[in-house]
Formats: C-alpha cells, sequence, structure tokens
C-alpha cells in the first residue's frame, strides 16, 4: 500500500501514518495469545498493521518498524525516524546511546501556565530548543500551517526499513515497563548500566534494609544477658519454702 492511499478523503496523511498515529501498540496479539512475548511491538509499513514477534515470517520482506516504550508510552528510535520524518525540532531522549522520540503526545494531568519553551501543539513543556514533543505534534503543525505541500517534504520515501539483529546492542533496547529517565536527567546513565529510576530506587531500598537488618542483628549480638525476673522471684521463694535451720536447745 502505497503513501498515496488515504484512510478517508478528508485527511491529507498516508494511510500507512494515519494507522501509526492511531494504533494501540503491546497489546497481546489474538493469533499468538498463548506464547510467550506476544506483545504487538512492531508495525508493517506495508501492510499497515502491528504484530507480534511470532507473527514476523509473512512480513519478512517488508518495511517494519521497531516500536519501544519509554515511561510507558509507545517511541521509535532516531535512527529509524529519519528514514521516515523530518525529525527536526522534536524533543529526543537518550538511553543506552541511543535516540528516541514519542510517537503522540503524553496526556497532561493539570495544565501549567509556564513562560519558557512549550511544544507549539499541545504546550507541554521542553527542553531548548525543540519546538515538538512528539511526532504526531510536529504532524498536526505542518498539516495545520502547510498542508499536503508542507506534509510532502515532511515524509521521505523510505524503500527498505528493517528491524535490529538479535542480540545486537540496538535489540530489545526497551521492554513495556521500563521506565528511563530523559537524557537532560543524570539519574541514568550507560555506565549504571541504564538503570532507570524505579530500579535504582529499588536498589536502594534493599540496600536501606539490608543495613537495618544488620545493625539489629549486631545490636542483639552485644546485648548483655540478665536473668529473667520471674527466674530470680522463683529462686529467691523457693529459698523462702525451706525448712529453717533452728539452734539446737541446751
Amino acid at each position: 500500500m502505497n503513501q498515496e492511499t488515504m484512510l478517508d478523503s478528508s485527511n491529507p496523511l498516508p494511510y500507512w501514518l494515519q494507522v501509526l498515529l492511531s494504533e494501540k501498540f503491546f497489546n497481546a496479539c489474538v493469533i499468538h495469545e498463548d506464547a510467550k512475548k506476544n506483545e504487538k511491538n512492531i508495525f508493517c509499513l506495508d501492510c499497515c498493521i502491528s504484530i507480534c514477534p511470532h507473527c514476523l515470517s509473512p512480513h519478512s520482506s517488508h518495511r517494519l518498524l521497531q516500536i519501544r516504550r519509554y515511561v510507558y508510552h509507545d517511541v521509535i528510535r532516531m535512527s529509524d525516524a529519519h528514514k521516515l520524518f523530518d525529525c527536526a525540532s522534536v524533543q529526543s531522549y537518550t538511553t543506552n546511546s541511543a535516540k528516541v522520540i514519542f510517537i503522540n503526545p503524553r496526556p497532561q494531568t493539570r495544565q501549567f501556565k509556564v513562560s519558557g519553551n512549550i511544544c507549539r501543539t499541545c504546550e507541554r513543556s521542553l527542553q531548548d530548543p525543540y519546538l515538538f514533543c512528539s511526532l504526531s505534534c510536529k504532524v498536526d503543525h505542518v498539516v495545520r500551517r502547510k498542508g499536503a505541500i508542507g506534509l510532502s517534504n515532511f515524509l521521505f520515501d523510505c524503500k527498505f526499513l528493517s528491524l535490529p539483529e538479535p542480540g545486537s546492542s540496538e535489540d530489545g533496547l526497551m521492554t513495556p515497563d521500563t521506565v528511563l529517565e530523559p537524557a537532560a536527567s543524570t539519574r541514568t546513565s550507560s555506565s549504571s548500566g541504564g538503570c532507570g529510576e524505579v530500579e535504582c530506587r529499588t536498589l536502594a531500598c534493599t540496600a536501606t534494609t539490608e543495613v537495618v537488618r544488620k545493625k539489629r542483628s549486631s545490636l542483639s549480638a552485644c546485648r548483655p544477658i540478665f536473668p529473667r525476673i520471674t527466674e530470680i522471684s522463683g529462686n529467691f521463694m523457693n529459698r523462702r519454702k525451706k525448712t529453717p535451720n533452728r539452734a539446737p536447745l541446751y
């Protein structure tokens, strides 16, 4: 299916892009519901569907885009995104030396009035010099400002797109449960093995628990041993109950 195929006549986006921006990834595959690792985290640009790793065989010659998770939201690697879109001004995040961008904007529970840099579409706070928080926000901005002509300059003609080789450093970069810090934060680093805030906090709590346990055990080991009160009172009563020794009569 080519880029000219539309989901509806009023939407200028190509069909595969419409599906990519609206698809719910990481749901269990109904075809392989009993298999392990059956999350639909791969998007086939030629068939415009999401598939799980067990569905790869019929799509081996198609353009395949790996979908990953960052703070529980869908992201794609910047190296893949550059082959499909003009990602300039979209805020990226770095983990394990690989940059990723959000597919869609994250929901905001509260609206903050900020005077700094914000997304031109959803007004989320951004780092300088970025203008958009996600791929979807930039697509929406381009369509609103420049229409189909601007969109044609935004999309690239990608003939080949493959998944990372199994076992490579980029394979399995993130999982649905991974929570990492953005590039500007120092909480996550390659030296820590990509340890996110949640994992590091758990390790810290575990270490604290071990210290407390050792401290308590050392206190109990050094505690002086005294006879129990019941033992003292019992011995005292037993001594009182003995037959008194009387002096002989003369």
